[in-house]
C-alpha cells in the first residue's frame, strides 16, 4: 500500500479524463430525477482509487441548492452516468462513482472572511511598517564595510 504517497500519474490522468467526461455529461444530458433537473453542477475533482475500480467525484452546484438532495439524485443516476462516461472514454474497467460535495469553496470563503476581519487585518498588516523601512533603503545606505 502506498501510504504517505500521493496519487500516481495514471490516477491523476484518469481522474482528469473522468472529470472532463462527467462535466460534458452534466452539460449536455437531461436528467429525469427531480433533484437534478435545472441544477448546474461543477465537477471540481475526480479521485480514482489506486486500482481504478472506484472514483470519488467532488461536485459543487452552481448557484447553490440542496446538496443532500443533489447527492441522492446523483447516487440514483450513477449507473446512467457510468454508461455515458464509458461511451466517451475507453478504460479497461469503468470505475463506480461515489459523489461528495466539494466544500473547498466554502472553506476558502471562511478564510477570506476571517482575513478581512479588522482585528485580523491589523495583526496581519501591523508589522508591514517595519518591513517597508528596510525596503526603502538602497545599496547606497550601506558603507563599504557593510557590502
Amino acid at each position: 500500500m502506498n501510504r504517505g504517497k500521493g496519487p500516481s500519474q495514471r490516477q491523476l490522468r484518469v481522474g482528469e479524463e473522468l472529470r472532463h467526461a462527467l462535466s460534458e455529461v452534466f452539460q449536455r444530458e437531461g436528467f429525469r430525477d427531480p433533484a437534478l433537473q435545472g441544477v448546474i453542477l461543477t465537477v471540481t475533482e475526480v479521485r480514482p482509487s489506486p486500482d481504478l475500480r472506484n472514483a470519488t467525484v467532488f461536485i459543487s452546484p452552481l448557484g447553490g441548492g440542496d446538496i443532500k438532495a443533489i447527492l441522492a439524485g446523483l447516487r440514483r443516476a450513477s449507473h446512467f452516468l457510468r454508461g455515458e462516461v464509458a461511451r466517451r472514454i475507453h478504460l479497461k474497467y469503468m470505475p463506480d462513482f461515489s459523489f461528495k460535495a466539494d466544500t473547498s469553496f466554502d472553506e476558502a470563503a471562511k478564510i477570506d472572511a476571517a482575513l478581512r476581519d479588522p482585528v485580523v487585518a491589523h495583526d496581519v498588516h501591523g508589522d508591514d511598517d517595519h518591513d517597508e523601512d528596510d525596503a526603502d533603503r538602497s545599496d547606497d545606505d550601506f558603507g563599504p564595510a557593510d557590502r
